[in-house]
């Protein structure tokens, strides 16, 4: 029984989506636009176009809050999804950031009391860095 209802489920989110997509397209808008200015060719059938206007409402409204549920449902699953594969990647930045912690701990131990040597050679080129060396000093 269970497989019935699967079935009868997944058909009703079909029809439903559909209704949606199809209710929230321009065309649909035309086709009322158009609809509601036929009493102006024929005001004779008005009672029996409000009639027919009215019966699209009470279908048109539950089928379109179905299916914006069914879309939301759809979003959700998505959202957390896309949450479980970030928190797998914050776990494996936060895992090499413990890796490179441990590899960097002794640097520090390993330099000189003092960073700023006196000589900084770049391309064989030799700066001297005391302040007697400084112009104007």
């Amino acid at each position: 029984m269970t497989t019935g209802r699967t079935l009868i489920n997944g058909i009703n989110d079909r029809v439903a989506i559909r209704l949606t997509v199809i209710f929230g397209s321009i065309w649909c808008v035309y086709a009322f636009l158009f609809f509601s200015l036929l009493p102006l060719a024929a005001p004779a059938w008005q009672n029996t176009l409000l009639y027919v206007s009215n019966c699209i409402q009470l279908v048109a409204l539950p089928a379109l809050m179905v299916g914006n549920a069914i879309l939301s449902r759809s979003s959700d699953e998505r959202a957390a999804a896309d949450h479980a594969a970030l928190v797998e990647i914050l776990d494996d930045v936060r895992a090499e950031l413990a890796d490179l912690r441990q590899i960097t701990h002794g640097i520090d131990a390993r330099t000189t009391d003092d960073p700023t040597p006196e000589n900084v050679s770049i391309n064989q080129t030799v700066i001297a860095l005391d302040a007697a060396s400084l112009p104007g000093h």
